[in-house]
């Protein structure tokens, strides 16, 4: 079975800078300018159809960092990333334009995924009503709720039928029917074996509905493999870590600070 995505030696670096003068500074010296911050470390990974990988890890780790890079919607520093077929995110407010009406952004969101008009006009019926948010799907997105861009940003990603789906926190945004409806064609899309990685602090949903787990931990691969495997240990972990004092806390969070601020090569 050939993989989907395959991920070799990723890394993410950003430049951190406290003033504007720092921002245009990066823009003009070779090599840029400010700290190094590094959001993801030496990632390798392959997925294959009917993988369902979940991301787990606690906040600032880079699961969504990771997810955009998989996604295309940003680059990596450097490594490798390569995916075959069609891949779609679904975040809050990923790919969404708030400037423009919902209907606006169905359009725009297609041709971008390479649709015709015709089809584009075939498929809008089917997202308005999965998306279910009224009269609003001719209102600006900028006074959308976030539960509402949620739930539009779903609706498109679900019905252009991707290869590859990534979901990032969605589903914790919105009511109970959105959210079990959503759950629903996420399963029909597991039944019909393709790759999926999905996003959660949830480890009920993510026990439930994937067969691995990737483990992030301040932007390295802690574990990965079953999801049966590698979730027990995570809980450990964050059992662990809740049960420490502030000051072994802190001594922990200003170690992987240490490591993400430069101390890599690439």
């Amino acid at each position: 079975m050939s993989e989907t995505v395959i991920l070799e030696n990723v890394y993410k670096k950003y430049k951190m800078h406290t003033s504007p003068k720092e921002k245009l500074l990066n823009l003009i010296m070779p090599g840029g300018y400010g700290e190094d911050f590094y959001a993801l470390q030496n990632i390798s990974l392959t997925a294959k159809p009917g993988d369902v990988i979940g991301f787990v890890g606690v906040n600032g780790s880079g699961k969504s960092t990771l997810s955009n890079i998989i996604a295309g919607v940003i680059p990596a520093t450097s490594g490798t990333v390569k995916t075959i077929g069609q891949t779609s995110i679904i975040a809050i407010q990923s790919g969404l334009n708030h400037q423009l009406t919902g209907r606006e952004n169905i359009e725009l969101k297609c041709l971008m995924l390479g649709f015709k008009k015709k089809e584009i006009q075939a498929m809008e019926p089917e997202i308005i009503e999965f998306a279910d948010i009224g009269k609003f799907i001719d209102q600006p997105v900028k006074k959308y709720s976030s539960g509402m861009k949620s739930r539009l940003g779903f609706a498109i990603s679900v019905t252009v039928n991707p290869d590859i789906l990534i979901v990032d926190e969605a589903l914790s945004v919105g009511d109970k029917v959105f959210a079990e409806k959503s759950k629903e064609r996420m399963f029909e899309f597991k039944d019909q074996g393709k790759t999926i990685f999905f996003v959660s602090h949830n480890m009920r949903d993510i026990k439930s509905f994937c067969n691995k787990a990737v483990w992030l931990e301040y932007g390295e691969i802690k574990d990965f493999g079953p999801v049966k495997e590698v979730v027990p240990e995570y809980e450990k972990f964050l059992k662990k870590y809740k049960a420490m004092t502030k000051e072994e806390q802190k001594k922990f969070r200003e170690e992987v600070i240490r490591k993400q601020s430069g101390l890599a090569t690439i």
